[in-house]
């Protein structure tokens, strides 16, 4: 039912931050499993619930050591440096990307809304969702999820009108560095292998963050190859080491 989504429960930058943190420090996974169940357990209620609650988070942060090894390494290095729930979303934000393309999908549906307005109503976003993925069951209920995930994270905010929500469009900011590893996070997640420097720090799904990056950052950046074309036009790449040729290849599939 829920095959090419994934992403069918509500987490929250708490939740998200207890995973990581619990990865960082190499924690049994039954004894993972137990503190998330334990964190989630009094706002998450039912077996079931709970179950798909922690497959996401698990997704993010646990799974992604196979399919994006060397990013969620150096996610798990930066976290401990980060002081603000702020800096942190960046992180886990990255980390979603790479996790669930339908996640890249809605976010980049919801930045290209913002370029032309402050809001976005459920029922667009469900649309625009519907248009890609068709009429897929559990499709509905996995975009209120990633919205209430949203909101909690402060990607979005609710109005006062009835789903119908703010669109926090560049407002976060980050040290270069941060700023240069969600690129790469997100070139990641593109089904493109390539894009212009301009195309990839103005990527839709990239709407929260403010990027002050420019190409000389990325000429001599580990994450990036670069290359030159005419007009002034420089392609940017991952680096071969970031890319798991396999994960890359399923990723692709669940875009189609």
């Amino acid at each position: 039912m829920d095959k090419g989504i994934g992403f069918v429960r509500t987490v929250t930058l708490d939740w998200l931050d207890l995973t990581a943190f619990l990865c960082l420090q190499q924690v049994d996974p039954e004894e993972m499993k137990v503190a998330l169940e334990k964190a989630i357990s009094e706002t998450v209620h039912g077996v079931e619930a709970r179950r798909k609650t922690l497959n996401v988070l698990s997704a993010i942060w646990i799974k992604t050591e196979k399919t994006a090894p060397r990013l969620r390494e150096e996610a798990l290095s930066i976290l401990p440096t980060l002081s603000s729930p702020t800096e942190r979303l960046w992180i886990h934000y990255g980390m979603t990307l790479v996790s669930y393309p339908i996640f890249r999908l809605l976010t980049a549906a919801i930045g290209q809304t913002g370029r032309m307005q402050e809001t976005i109503t459920r029922k667009l976003a469900k649309e625009k969702m519907i248009a890609v993925y068709g009429d897929l069951g559990g499709l509905n209920r996995s975009v209120e999820r990633m919205m209430a995930s949203l909101t909690d994270w402060g990607t979005l905010v609710k109005t006062k009108e009835l789903s119908v929500y703010k669109i926090v469009y560049k407002q976060f900011s980050a040290a270069k560095p941060i700023q240069s590893w969600l690129l790469a996070c997100a070139l990641f997640a593109h089904p493109a292998e390539a894009l212009a420097f301009n195309d990839l720090v103005w990527l839709p799904e990239l709407y929260p963050f403010i990027f002050t990056v420019g190409i000389d950052d990325l000429l001599s950046d580990p994450h990036f190859e670069v290359q030159r074309q005419g007009g002034g036009l420089y392609m940017v790449r991952l680096q071969k080491a970031f890319v798991d040729k396999s994960s890359r290849k399923e990723q692709n599939q669940n875009r189609k």
